[in-house]
């Protein structure tokens, strides 16, 4: 099996365990938001630091954490915890049909964000689906009576996390694991305020970690489904063009439409459709324009 080969079945494992993932918090729905976050958070910690001591990078690590890049590693942990707890509160609320939107959205966003931020040009063919996205979420609101704010926002907060991304000259593994250690702390005072029953009475719900044996598992195995999928994406990016991993992604948004419908049954009105069919052409239009630019610049070199 070719180099290529094992990127392009590590991508496809990226975007299944992605795609499903709203399964699993789907089983998580009696447990606080938070808590999921937290121990998602904890989990993940635990995991990673195995890794980079397995790897030896835990030198790397503490430099990393006590480097020049720490505020944008703080940034990037904000965003990330975010689109989390978003992305979860989505999934137990029944939402995961606009979760699926909101990352079909964010590959346009990006573009816009790189516009904005970046100075970047955008091609004809991209300049087209961005506006044929936008004029989808538009119908869609219109339709709808009502802004697909979760959609939004989950790209939004993903586009600043790609953003603070960008700059950082550390692979996702190294990265992911300075952002979780940057919001340990945080998720350790708010277990030791809960635990103490010091937090406000609205916030002040009863932990499932510990009491209950199943979410207790679940809990513990966030941590595995929050690293894996990174772990296989470091290991795909070195071996895929970065148009072929774009365009593989949009795996993700489809499987969690899938689970919206076929598994939670969700309602689909024709006003998503329209929407989706939009998007899809937009995300079509986006891919072509990328496929092509990445085809004249391997000419040109």
């Amino acid at each position: 099996m070719s180099e290529r080969t094992k990127g392009f079945w590590a991508m496809i494992g990226v975007c299944v365990v992605w795609g499903l993932s709203p399964i699993f918090y789907h089983a998580l729905a009696g447990v606080p938001v938070i808590e999921v976050l937290i121990h998602r958070t904890l989990w993940s910690l635990l995991l990673f630091v195995l890794i980079l001591a397995w790897q030896g990078r835990l030198a790397e690590f503490r430099r990393a954490m006590s480097g020049r890049y720490l505020g944008q590693l703080g940034f990037a942990a904000a965003m990330i915890s975010v689109n989390w707890g978003l992305f979860i509160w989505a999934v137990q609320s029944g939402h995961v049909m606009q979760s699926s939107l909101g990352y079909y959205i964010f590959p346009l966003v990006a573009v816009l964000m790189g516009m904005v931020f970046f100075g970047e040009r955008l091609s004809p063919l991209q300049a087209a689906a961005v506006i044929l996205a936008a004029l989808a979420v538009l119908l869609l609101t219109w339709g709808l009576g009502v802004a697909p704010w979760i959609s939004l926002a989950l790209a939004v907060s993903f586009g600043f996390y790609g953003m603070a991304k960008k700059a950082l000259p550390m692979g996702p593994v190294l990265s992911v694991a300075c952002e979780v250690a940057i919001l340990t702390p945080f998720a350790l005072a708010w277990l030791a305020l809960q635990g103490g029953g010091w937090l406000p009475g609205g916030l002040a719900e009863p932990m499932a970690f510990g009491t209950d044996l199943r979410a207790s598992l679940l809990l513990a195995a966030s941590g595995v489904v929050t690293a894996l999928p990174l772990i296989l994406f470091s290991y795909a990016s070195r071996r895929l063009e970065m148009a072929t991993q774009g365009l593989m992604l949009y795996l993700n948004p489809t499987l969690q439409f899938f689970c919206a419908v076929a598994i939670f049954g969700e309602a689909v009105t024709g006003w998503h459709l329209t929407a989706f069919a939009m998007i899809w052409t937009a995300l079509a239009l986006y891919s072509a324009a990328s496929l092509w630019q990445a085809r004249t610049a391997r000419r040109q070199a």
